[in-house]
């Protein structure tokens, strides 16, 4: 899918901005502090992730990958949908957003969060966590997981998948097409 755009910012809303690249404008949701960052004609990349929704189709972005990856981790999360994530995606890591929740310094910032639902979402990014600390470092595989994500696979979903392939596969191709095989039974 549209994993990043490099462009011009040519305009800026209150909740999107619209980037320009090659004659085309993509309008791009963000957060109120990504908006912040971004001036109007400098020139930006912006990961973005791409959102198919009932009869349209949202681009979700973000300054950083770090935000992106969390974003998607909490667009997985049972009664969050992809505009609440984004809100929550600002505080870059998992570890970070689960700390201020701890706290209870989110407070009333993001709206939709309540106390139920922000303990819900801490104990589902405890589960999270624990598993992305389990999960080995191996750069053979991220070839494999970019291939995945870029045909439009979430990334904890394609990492799973690639976990659960059998050993012993070393080319990107072969394991791209036993996850693919798995990814396809769910």
């Amino acid at each position: 899918m549209i994993r990043y755009i490099k462009g011009k910012v040519a305009s800026k809303e209150d909740k999107f901005v619209v980037i320009e690249n090659g004659g085309i404008g993509y309008k791009i949701y963000c957060s109120s502090p990504v908006l912040e960052r971004m001036e109007e004609k400098e020139e930006i990349t912006v990961f973005t992730f791409l959102y198919p929704k009932e009869g349209s189709v949202e681009l979700y972005g973000f300054l950083v990958q770090e935000e992106l990856d969390l974003f998607e981790i909490l667009n997985e999360i049972s009664g969050i949908g992809p505009r609440t994530a984004l809100d929550l995606s600002v505080f870059g890591t998992i570890g970070n957003l689960k700390e201020v929740m701890e706290k209870g310094s989110l407070g009333h910032k993001i709206k939709g969060v309540g106390e139920k639902k922000a303990q819900r979402i801490i104990l589902e990014l405890t589960g999270k966590l624990s598993e992305l600390k389990k999960a080995p470092n191996q750069d053979i595989q991220d070839d494999a997981l970019d291939a995945l994500v870029s045909l439009g696979f979430p990334k904890q979903k394609a990492l799973q998948a690639l976990k659960e392939i059998p050993a012993g596969l070393e080319k990107t191709e072969e394991k791209v097409k036993e996850a693919l095989k798995l990814l396809g039974r769910r």
